[in-house]
């Protein structure tokens, strides 16, 4: 109870000084997958710009992106980085849609969680944090993602040992808080937005973060 209790108010002092975040960025399942897969390796606005491009072909949808020839399709995810790579992930992942769920997005959402959880990392090029963007963010499955700013920030604050793996911390969030999709998307979002306004990799901004007083006192 304590641990839920700490988490709970965390997140409300983040949501107040920040309000909703309204996250993923992406107007269907299958823009917000394709999205998660784009931005490992690079920051949100380079994934934009790729997004665009595919936008521009009418390659958004399952089938059209399936249909786009690879070298048009690597011209698209240019600003993204490593687009050679993130091309042949996304054919990985199409491959996948097709084979799980007629290349249905809606279809894909409708399995159990954990079992699809497991099927997504047998995808070659699908880590833990992508795997479970996707579940959450695409799928609307209860499932907490975690990344470095979370890594960042729980370990500043005394929760974890530095060297926690994804399992561990993500275990955190998910032993302590319901098992809620609308909770843990806002959390997860939040974090984010912290991170990387205050928490900052080096010279974290602690005075005026939203989390300074739940820092331990040195």
């Amino acid at each position: 109870m304590r641990r839920l209790n700490l988490l709970l108010n965390m997140q409300h002092a983040m949501l107040a000084a920040l309000g909703p975040s309204q996250w993923w960025p992406g107007d269907t399942p299958f823009e917000v997958a394709v999205g998660a897969i784009l931005t490992q390796n690079t920051n949100w606005g380079n994934v934009e710009k790729a997004i665009a491009n595919l936008r521009r072909e009418k390659a958004l949808e399952p089938k059209a992106l399936a249909r786009l020839p690879r070298e048009r399709l690597e011209e698209c995810l240019r600003p993204a980085g490593y687009f050679r790579l993130k091309a042949q992930r996304l054919t990985h992942f199409l491959d996948f849609l097709k084979a799980e769920a007629g290349l249905s997005m809606e279809a894909l959402a409708r399995r159990e969680p954990a079992a699809l959880r497991e099927k997504l990392l047998a995808v070659k090029g699908i880590g833990p944090e992508t795997a479970d963007s996707i579940l959450l963010y695409a799928v609307g499955a209860p499932v907490f993602v975690v990344d470095a700013y979370t890594q960042r920030i729980c370990s500043r604050h005394g929760l974890i040992p530095e060297e926690t793996d994804y399992h561990e911390l993500q275990s955190l969030f998910m032993d302590a808080l319901p098992r809620d999709t609308a909770l843990y998307n806002e959390y997860h979002a939040l974090i984010v937005r912290t991170a990387k306004q205050w928490c900052l990799k080096k010279a974290p901004h602690c005075q005026g973060c939203p989390l300074e007083p739940f820092l331990e006192p040195r």
